[in-house]
């Protein structure tokens, strides 16, 4: 955890701030002496104890008015200034300006426990399960986990398998040989290879075939994979985190995932909650994406703490991803110096299912058909038409509807992309 120094002074004008800083997972300390100059500490001063001050420290100020913050520049310190009114945004805005970029940015009791668990994960190779909806912060907590373990020295190597061509996922993964197939000129590691000595993160588990499934269990349990178009086996030294937003117990149920291959994955896990359970996470993730939103140069933008409060009411049905871009669409489109609780445009939406159904959204209108159609056109918006019935059927399931319609879900998100792309044109 990062080490943070709070002045003795400022801990008598804001008594808040450090125990804010605690539960975020600051370890801290509190100086007992006046701050001396000294670039190896992080530090929490008074603007009156500036003299002793670097361009690392911040300089936080209690006071009433307008809030401000300015970023560090030239050599000075960052300085951050908000009274009693701006007090919950102001104290995650220090935790922001102190935080690491590996540390992911925490307010409720149960995130600062999850932090402290996976703290102690790390300190093993056991391989790590991370579940959770989509938005939840799977690979921020996977990047954690590597950042606080003796492997972060080495790479840590991310790859979304729903995103790896099907005919290529062996080779990207294991790696092969030069014209172990066409178009292979010459030898490639592979990402397990990439990974050596450090950490592989395997995002969407779930979308690795049945049979992909069985080479990673090998590789798992021997340490070694096998590069497409080789002889022998090459060992690798790597830590395996793998995540997914759907319920891998009931995929292997359901026989759509490997049972021994889950049983080996998920030694250690990591259930995240959704955001709408997180309501203290809310305000320090809104105080993370408002300085990435914002440009170092300019003025800082303050919410109201009415937009807070409006912030951490909603459900959040998308999670950290909806909150970035509610925020965003704030900045753009507010009238004033300051985001009001008007000037967020948020949707009214129920709070997402468990992570075993994946959302899918599909247009409501029957697929469009040209009056000069082809019979091809028919064909395609016919078959569209039979999948939003199939989806409507299984409540969003992709994989029961995939099952029904007896295509892939691979082939199901290609047409569900394609229906995505006909209701916008």
């Amino acid at each position: 955890m990062q080490h943070v120094e709070l002045s003795a002074r400022l801990n008598e004008q804001i008594p808040t701030l450090a125990p804010w800083l605690r539960g975020a997972c600051f370890d801290l300390s509190i100086l007992a002496e006046t701050p001396r100059p000294d670039r190896n500490a992080l530090r929490l001063l008074t603007p009156e104890e500036i003299g002793g001050a670097t361009h690392r420290d911040i300089l936080v100020e209690w006071r009433e008015g307008q809030p401000e913050l300015v970023r560090a520049r030239s050599g000075m310190p960052a300085r951050i200034a908000f009274g009693f009114a701006d007090a919950a945004l102001g104290h995650a805005l220090v935790a922001e300006l102190v935080r690491p970029a590996w540390q992911p940015a925490v307010g409720e009791p149960n995130s600062a426990r999850m932090l402290h668990l996976a703290a102690r994960i790390a300190q093993s190779d056991a391989t790590v399960l991370i579940q959770g909806n989509t938005g939840t912060g799977k690979e921020g907590m996977a990047r954690f986990v590597h950042a606080s373990s003796g492997r972060a020295a080495k790479d840590f190597i991310a790859v979304n398998c729903a995103a790896l061509p099907e005919t290529m996922m062996e080779a990207m993964l294991f790696g092969h040989r030069k014209g172990a197939f066409t178009g292979a000129s010459a030898s490639s590691d592979g990402l397990f290879q990439a990974a050596d000595g450090g950490t592989l993160f395997l995002d969407e588990i779930a979308e690795l075939p049945l049979a992909l499934q069985a080479k990673l269990l090998r590789a798992l349990q021997e340490g070694e994979v096998l590069p497409v178009g080789a002889t022998h086996p090459v060992p690798v030294d790597v830590r395996i985190i793998a995540a997914g937003n759907r319920d891998l117990a009931a995929l292997c149920e359901e026989g759509r995932f490997r049972p021994d291959l889950y049983w080996r994955l998920n030694v250690m896990a990591l259930n995240l909650k959704p955001l709408a359970e997180r309501r203290q996470d809310v305000r320090a993730i809104a105080a993370a994406l408002l300085l990435r939103q914002q440009p170092n140069d300019a003025g800082f933008v303050w919410p109201t703490n009415r937009a807070l409060e409006k912030l951490m009411a909603h459900s959040w049905p998308g999670n950290a991803r909806e909150l970035g871009n509610v925020l965003q669409r704030a900045l753009v489109l507010r009238e004033g110096d300051r985001i009001e609780a008007e000037d967020l445009q948020i949707a009214s939406a129920a709070p997402l299912a468990a992570p075993t159904v994946a959302p899918v959204m599909v247009p409501a209108e029957p697929s469009p058909v040209r009056q000069s159609a082809t019979l091809h056109d028919i064909a395609r918006a016919s078959m569209l038409d039979r999948i939003r019935a199939v989806l409507d059927e299984v409540d969003g399931h992709r994989a029961r509807a995939a099952q029904r319609l007896g295509i892939s879900e691979r082939t199901l998100r290609y047409r569900l992309a394609e229906m995505r792309e006909l209701a916008a044109a």
